[in-house]
């Protein structure tokens, strides 16, 4: 069973071996199984449903801002791009709509646990933006005990006051992600963010002072002009800051689906190996700095809720990556963004206009969706302990599903021998345990019991 303690192991051969496209496993089946014919009544039906459970399922609301000044060319994210400040108060209005239509389907004894706005650039809403939308939200659900509500938001530094950061904490938040990418200025200037450690520094330390529980920072490697000294230094200034938790993604480049990628000179992006190289550099460096491993691309310090959560085996995951929210309902706000209702995904329209269509009309956004059958349930669950736990109890697992394991995932297993016979994982009878060199190749793991597999190849890629 993986712990916090479990070093994983960088194999740079093995890696390069795997290296392929493959889901994030946010969710299970990904969205590329959403259709057209998941839509409203499915997901009022969802709710209602829901709502009558023996015990009152929390929730987890996401609120996707899409607006963003200017364009990173590496951004794959849903946005618009505008100078055109009132735009965030017409959206605020907008989205008191769908909450309010959304509020009142969910019955009141289920409290949020959570809060999410993600982008865009979710702080192109002024303060007063924000606190009409918290209004709404206190409004139209029951939010739980302020100490124990994770009251988070994605921010960009470089429109991010001491003022504004404090006026956030003021309104209940106390979770903040900064997104950081890299602070090489000749990477800055490829990708079209050009942001100073000075910027980065007063929104942590702000945010510090006036009590948020935690911090993270994001950053990519893989970009355009990347060196290993340019991002040696990053790291360097990351370790300094000190945040509660770092993300290091990577770049995807992906242009014919992402129209502003276009603009990134696909010769300047590091080779395969060097691209390898930067990722083992940040596993290295974070974790002699203290930081523990959690999987993919998640890193926290020792006495971070997340490592908390992978020692007493309840670490889940979400839309969001790594959560200890995973056992709440996640309701969506905005375009683009996916709900997770019971056995059900919805995922509103991406278009802004269509999206504002129809809100306008009364109508729930919701342009496509799936129900999960027993068997994606099954799959989701497995890929879950993985993922999270890097261990999977199979005769647990069966005696719970009173289904014989070796004979329903006979395909899988015969996919995960040919992964033990390279050290990623170790089976027995009972137990497939992941490996400390499989702790890199999760992915790979978990999509031997994928069974859309095959369909879900074109998606992002695994390191």
């Amino acid at each position: 069973m993986l712990t916090p303690h479990t070093m994983p192991e960088f194999d740079a051969d093995l890696i390069a071996r795997y290296d392929g496209r493959g889901p994030r496993y946010t969710s299970y089946p990904s969205a590329l199984q959403f259709h057209e014919g998941f839509g409203e009544t499915q997901l009022r039906e969802a709710i209602a449903a829901s709502n009558h459970d023996p015990v009152p399922t929390p929730l987890s609301l996401y609120v996707h801002v899409p607006f963003c000044e200017s364009p990173c060319f590496y951004c794959g994210c849903n946005r618009v791009i505008t100078r055109d400040s009132s735009r965030g108060e017409a959206y605020v209005r907008l989205l008191d709509h769908e909450i309010a239509m959304l509020g009142a389907l969910i019955d009141s004894d289920r409290v949020v646990r959570q809060l999410h706005l993600g982008g865009g650039t979710p702080n192109f809403l002024s303060l007063g933006a924000m606190s009409q939308l918290n209004a709404s939200i206190h409004r139209h659900f029951t939010p739980a005990p302020i100490e124990q509500r994770e009251w988070g938001i994605e921010i960009d530094p470089r429109h991010a006051s001491e003022d504004y950061v404090r006026g956030l904490g003021r309104l209940g938040f106390n979770r903040m992600s900064v997104g950081i990418q890299d602070f090489d200025p000749v990477v800055q200037e490829a990708v079209n963010r050009e942001q100073s450690v000075e910027q980065t520094r007063v929104a942590i330390d702000t945010a510090r002072r006036v009590g948020y529980r935690s911090i993270s920072v994001d950053l990519i490697y893989g970009l355009p002009r990347q060196s290993m000294d340019g991002f040696s230094r990053t790291l360097d200034k990351v370790i300094e800051l000190k945040p509660d938790r770092v993300a290091v993604y990577g770049y995807a480049h992906l242009p014919k689906m992402f129209k502003a990628q276009r603009q990134i000179d696909a010769e300047a992006l590091p080779s395969p190996s060097q691209r390898l190289a930067l990722f083992g550099m940040a596993l290295q460096r974070l974790t002699d700095a203290g930081y523990v491993y959690i999987g993919m691309d998640h890193f926290a310090l020792p006495d971070d809720d997340l490592v908390r959560a992978q020692r007493a085996g309840s670490l889940q995951r979400n839309f969001q990556g790594y959560s200890t929210c995973g056992d709440c309902d996640i309701i969506g706000f905005g375009p683009s963004a996916i709900s997770r209702i019971g056995d059900t995904y919805s995922q509103n329209h991406r278009d802004l206009p269509a999206y504002t269509k129809a809100v306008t009309q009364g109508l729930l956004p919701v342009a496509r969706g799936l129900r999960l059958n027993e068997d994606d349930q099954l799959r989701r669950e497995a890929i879950g302990e993985l993922m999270c736990h890097g261990t999977l109890d199979m005769g647990t697992f069966a005696q719970r599903h009173r289904i014989h394991f070796a004979s329903y995932f006979r395909d899988a297993l015969e996919q995960l021998q040919t992964l033990a016979d390279d050290g990623l994982v170790s089976m027995t009878d009972d137990r497939i345990d992941v490996s400390a060199k499989g702790r890199l190749l999760l992915r790979n793991i978990a999509m031997s019991f994928d069974a859309y597999a095959p369909a879900a190849s074109s998606s992002s890629r695994l390191i």
